[in-house]
């Protein structure tokens, strides 16, 4: 397709990956951290690092306690299984969040948690009167309702993010009947700083959050779980169960401090939404191209008309792309998932949007 199009492709010097915000690199500031970093074993209690890494979370999320897990999955799959610690239990979630959609079915398999799926809003958000409605009455025949979980911001909803007050309501429910709020914060961060609030005022509501590290603030590893004293000692507990006890693990917590500082300290979560929104409305311009609406944060979904244009199919254009160094992935149908991070500068956004003219839509 591109040797015999008029306008050849730009002289692209970077890989730009835009599959997802997990595709960061550490920076010079976070690898020279990782050298420098005082170890001990964590298992133990014994790594000074960690544990400031998590004394500083605790403070940041407005929680008592907090405990460093490799993953995201893992920070869910533990905090909502101790939330879940009865056999037999059920989480509430939308049918679209992530704990359900994309790890693993962990919480059945593993922690024996049963999910009662309610329908995800354009949003991202549940109806507070379906919530209500799910929850179980105390009766043998059902599962004990536990735990409501909500995802901030949406995945599959295009990083939508939830209003403070739907929280809060969401959290005010919760205490009514006498259940735990979790919040998937996979990317809290990227709310936050959306809606220029501190951390800790997004999750006031919430009992226990899995934050990550690894995507907002470019950390190359870890996610913690936030929550009270008695929670937090439960969910190290059953980290460990769970094969994510590290050793010498100051090493990512200081590539994690970190990022805080570079990242979140100096507001370069927001440039990654500005230059969604300059990538998006760019593409949204193009030929055979249609944002499917507008990012609010730093993920947008771009619809690709195979109708008009039959040959070239989302595999095809990631080929295309991909020649020309771009990396993205296909989406729901015929759409890709874009998503932007602290590796996508001003200058990626500039040759990303010349890779995407150089595919011949109108031939």
């Amino acid at each position: 397709f591109f040797s015999s199009h008029p306008h050849p492709p730009p002289p692209l010097h970077s890989m730009w990956d835009l599959r997802s915000d997990t595709v960061t690199k550490p920076t010079r500031a976070m690898r020279d951290a990782m050298a420098a970093a005082e170890v001990g074993d964590d298992v133990f209690g014994d790594d000074v690092t960690v544990t400031k890494l998590e004394l500083l979370m605790a403070t940041v999320f407005g929680k008592h306690a907090a405990v460093f897990v490799p993953s995201g999955t893992m920070g869910n799959l533990v905090a909502v299984g101790v939330h879940c610690e009865l056999r037999g239990s059920e989480y509430v979630c939308g049918d679209l969040s992530h704990i359900v959609q994309y790890e693993q079915g962990g919480l059945a398999t593993l922690m024996g948690a049963h999910s009662r799926q309610l329908t995800t809003n354009a949003d991202g958000t549940i109806d507070v009167d379906k919530i209500e409605a799910a929850i179980r009455a105390d009766d043998q025949h059902f599962p004990a309702t536990k735990v409501v979980c909500l995802e901030n911001t949406h995945n599959k909803k295009g990083g939508k993010v939830l209003p403070i007050a739907y929280v809060d309501e969401v959290g005010a429910l919760c205490k009514k009947h006498n259940l735990q709020l979790h919040v998937d914060g996979a990317r809290i961060w990227n709310a936050a700083a959306k809606l220029n609030e501190t951390p800790a005022r997004l999750v006031r509501a919430a009992d226990s959050v899995s934050v990550c590290l690894s995507k907002g603030l470019g950390a190359p590893v870890g996610s913690v779980i936030v929550g009270n004293h008695e929670f937090i000692r439960k969910c190290r507990r059953l980290r460990k169960a769970c094969g994510g006890g590290m050793r010498q693990a100051g090493t990512l917590a200081a590539a994690a401090l970190t990022a805080y500082e570079e990242i979140w300290g100096n507001g370069e979560i927001d440039a990654d939404h500005v230059r969604a929104l300059r990538l998006a409305n760019a593409l949204d311009a193009l030929p055979g191209l249609s944002v499917q609406f507008p990012p609010v944060t730093n993920i947008f979904f771009l619809n690709i008309n195979t109708e008009a244009h039959p040959y070239f199919t989302v595999p095809v254009v990631c080929e295309l792309l991909k020649e020309n160094n771009v990396l993205t992935i296909p989406w729901v149908g015929n759409s890709l998932r874009l998503v932007t991070h602290h590796d996508i500068t001003d200058q990626a956004v500039s040759e990303i949007i010349e890779a995407f003219r150089t595919i011949p839509w109108y031939e």
